[in-house]
């Protein structure tokens, strides 16, 4: 409840006004049919004696018939304004808390679990508490009066509610226990389909050039499917609620209205006490009922609350709360590995990473390259810290790389991935992620030398062209040249190209290479590529096989003496020779 709480207090008078209108609204309903009762048995046998009494309780009717609406009104207005910046503020807490993992993190929730948290499971909670607090007095308070009122009026006969009200309580205990895994279980066909749904959409290129659509609408199928039944068993008990709920109400009603009937005839009670009566019994299973729909919606709730408590309790495994120094900056660029092994599984006896011992220095270029899978993405991915190491260190400046604030650390490198990104918005936009203030001459500046301007200056809108959802309008040449102008604009201490020039010819890569040199001769750079030809210009060239370090040196010498090297080397002079 304490983790609730945090989202109530900002907001709690629309906690306590909502509440409090709905009484007024209860109240009102109470009353109405002893007002019906009064002109029944009073009013109506007078005659015209018995007119001006009449209009007086109906104008006394209007006037609470009036005030209930006022707190109807005020009931849902103040409910909804409460459970809307419960739900904006809890969103936001889980948003930024998914910000904060690390890669394990998500691989361990799923990309589709997580949108799911944050908007169906969010919604759900919304829901429950506009419904609470619409009716959290509203159903107990006509409950508690509506009773209060039978039995003031016919003390015999509302026993009828003895055998009925244990019923229908026992009905809600078996609704309630076995709805709650089935809305555990629907919440988790949901994640299912959003994450079909969602790579589908990411990949439909892919999708499209292998002629797949017949298979993932299959895909998809089953996964509605799913859901549909998950839904089904879940709704059913809801189904299956309401029309038991009309039948104890016909049957309680109709036990009412026999046995009140006798005692009208024998002269033990009056018509408008019988009215008044069945109208409190009414009242009385209409509270059952809505209290039986808000259990049914709590658990519900209570399945998402426990999906959405997950995220906000798991634990970060990559913070900068024990930092030594927080606010250090990169200034030089140093990089050191020393005796670093890493494990994606830490309970896997298998290394990705082993032994791994390394220097880099300031200004340095330095080619990384290897087979596929040996390793190389995860070891550049230890300097800005998207993984930690099992065993041993990487420093950055002398300074291991856990010491800094993640802030700090990743402000001074800069990073090309290996999938290029972009995002929604213009090209200007997207290029401003490297530096949210740089000018339309920086932009310029930048692109050119990832030689991006030429074909962003083609564009009808240039730099304003608005980007689709991952930079879909642009080719994959185009999107790596504006990655790399992105980082450009970052001026990182350290840059890091993890295979980012592969879909650019070699006489545009060359043209890339001898920008860096320029734009960032202070700056070290480390450069991950497949052909020989992107690192053979490199200060150093790092040879990884099976995670660990085969050789280091320059392209003379690893050809002289490095089989790994020299294998990859005349592989691609084959393939050369062969085309």
């Amino acid at each position: 409840m304490k983790r609730w709480m945090k989202y109530v207090k900002p907001y709690w008078v629309y906690f306590v006004l909502g509440p409090i209108c709905m009484i007024v609204e209860v109240v009102g309903e109470v009353l109405m049919p002893k007002f019906m009762a009064n002109i029944i048995n009073e009013g109506v046998p007078q005659g015209e004696n018995g007119l001006w009494y009449i209009i007086g309780v109906c104008a006394l009717m209007v006037a609470v018939a009036l005030l209930m609406m006022a707190g109807g009104v005020g009931g849902a207005y103040f409910g909804a304004k409460a459970s809307v910046n419960f739900a904006s503020d809890l969103r936001q807490d889980i948003y930024t808390k998914v910000q904060s993992f690390s890669f394990a993190n998500i691989d361990k929730f799923s990309t589709g679990s997580l949108v799911t948290r944050l908007t169906n499971d969010v919604t759900q909670i919304q829901n429950f508490i506009n419904m609470l607090l619409r009716m959290c007095l509203r159903s107990p308070g006509m409950l508690i009066g509506a009773l209060i009122m039978a039995i003031s009026i016919n003390p015999r006969l509302a026993l009828v509610l003895s055998v009925t009200i244990p019923l229908i309580l026992l009905t809600q205990f078996f609704l309630i226990r076995t709805g709650f895994p089935r809305f555990s279980r629907m919440q988790t066909r949901i994640d299912s389909l959003n994450a079909n749904v969602q790579e589908n959409l990411t990949n439909v290129r892919v999708v499209k050039s292998f002629v797949r659509e017949d298979f993932e609408r299959q895909k998809f199928g089953r996964s509605n499917a799913n859901l549909k039944e998950a839904g089904l068993k879940a709704m059913g008990v809801m189904i299956f609620m309401q029309p038991l709920m009309t039948l104890f109400m016909n049957i309680t009603s109709l036990a009412v209205v026999w046995f009140g009937g006798q005692q009208v005839i024998a002269g033990g009670m009056l018509v408008g006490d019988l009215v008044a009566f069945i109208t409190y019994i009414t009242q009385i299973l209409m509270s059952l009922m809505m209290l039986t729909m808000m259990f049914m919606m709590s658990s519900r709730a209570l399945a998402s609350g426990r999906r959405i408590r997950e995220v906000l309790d798991e634990r970060v495994d990559l913070t900068d709360q024990n930092a030594a120094h927080p606010d250090r900056k990169v200034q030089q660029g140093r990089v050191e590995f020393r005796n670093v092994s890493f494990r994606y599984y830490k309970n896997s006896a298998e290394k990705v990473l082993s032994g791994v011992n390394l220097t880099i220095e300031p200004g340095e270029t330095v080619g990384i390259i290897g087979s596929t899978g040996c390793g190389k993405t995860t070891l550049v991915s230890m300097i800005p810290r998207l993984y930690d190491v099992d065993e041993g260190q990487v420093l950055v400046d002398g300074v291991d790389v856990r010491e800094y604030s993640l802030r700090h650390l990743r402000d001074g490198v800069g990073m090309v991935l290996q999938k290029n990104v972009l995002f929604s918005g213009s090209i200007a936009d997207n290029l401003r992620w490297g530096d949210e203030e740089a000018s339309m001459e920086q932009l310029r500046a930048a692109a050119a030398s990832a030689q991006a301007d030429d074909f962003v200056s083609h564009f009808t809108d240039g730099y304003e062209t608005q980007l689709g959802q991952g930079g879909s309008n642009v080719s994959g040449g185009q999107k790596q040249r504006l990655c790399i102008a992105r980082a450009l604009l970052k001026r990182p201490k350290i840059l890091i190209l993890d295979d980012s020039t592969s879909a650019v010819d070699t006489a545009t890569e060359a043209r890339i290479r001898q920008a860096f040199a320029g734009e960032l001769r202070d700056s070290t750079k480390i450069i991950i590529a497949q052909r020989i030809s992107s690192v053979r210009e490199a200060d150093k060239i790092v040879v990884l096989d099976d995670g660990r370090i085969t050789g280091i040196g320059t392209h003379e010498e690893l050809l002289a003496d490095n089989q790994e090297y020299q294998e990859i080397y005349y592989s691609q002079m084959d393939r050369k020779e062969g085309a």
